[in-house]
């Protein structure tokens, strides 16, 4: 049996993609649910799950040093990466939406959107109609708006609670995100009947 490797982001997305793998019947290692390491090992699986940053997933499977990656949609439209995405697991549900400080506009002359995803951000307001300047920043988006550096901010949503803490709300909904089941081309191609099973294992879990 060829041995995968699976590159897989640590926190919320590794937590339900273990479950989920567990229900399709893989087994796993208990470990790998608290481990510090970077790789872990499932012999019996012959899997071998390389623990990343979610940003940092679709590289490595682009670049071929994992077969398998598992990331969120977010992700994916942000770096386009030569992948092939194979499966929405339907697990991380959240969307991507604008927000800002409540009765604020786009300001008329250069309106100011922060966000890290300025991809995302630069297609929907293009979309729009809009010409904005985008300003990218990598942590604690809310503040943004409330120290006045942008009108909007463009962010992961999941249950709003931030935003509201923060005093923000919600503006548009951009684009609804999942996590997905991608692989590398050339994996796939050579090691096409042992991703097709497990991609058929996952997916009968995905639609009960």
């Amino acid at each position: 049996m060829e041995e995968l490797t699976i590159a897989m982001p640590k926190g919320r997305i590794f937590e339900e993609a273990y479950e989920l793998l567990a229900q399709a019947g893989y087994q796993l290692p208990k470990e790998l649910d608290d481990s510090r390491k970077l790789i872990v090992e499932a012999p019996d699986e012959r899997i071998r799950f390389i623990l990343a940053k979610p940003m940092d997933v679709p590289v490595y499977v682009e670049h071929g040093v994992a077969d398998l990656g598992i990331a969120g949609k977010d992700v994916l439209l942000e770096h386009d990466r030569s992948v092939h995405e194979l499966l929405d697991l339907g697990i991380s549900r959240c969307y991507i939406a604008s927000a800002g400080l409540p009765g604020t506009k786009l300001d008329d002359v250069t309106p100011r959107v922060a966000t890290k995803y300025p991809t995302v951000a630069s297609h929907f307001y293009r979309s729009q109609g809009e010409q904005v300047e985008i300003i990218e920043l990598n942590g604690s988006i809310e503040l943004a708006p409330m120290i006045g550096l942008a009108e909007r901010i463009v962010d992961i949503v999941s249950t709003g609670k931030t935003l509201q803490e923060n005093g923000l709300v919600e503006y548009e909904k951009i684009v609804d995100i999942t996590s997905r089941l991608i692989a590398n081309p050339v994996s796939y191609r050579l090691k096409q009947d042992r991703i097709n099973l497990l991609v058929s294992r996952l997916r009968k879990q995905v639609s009960e």
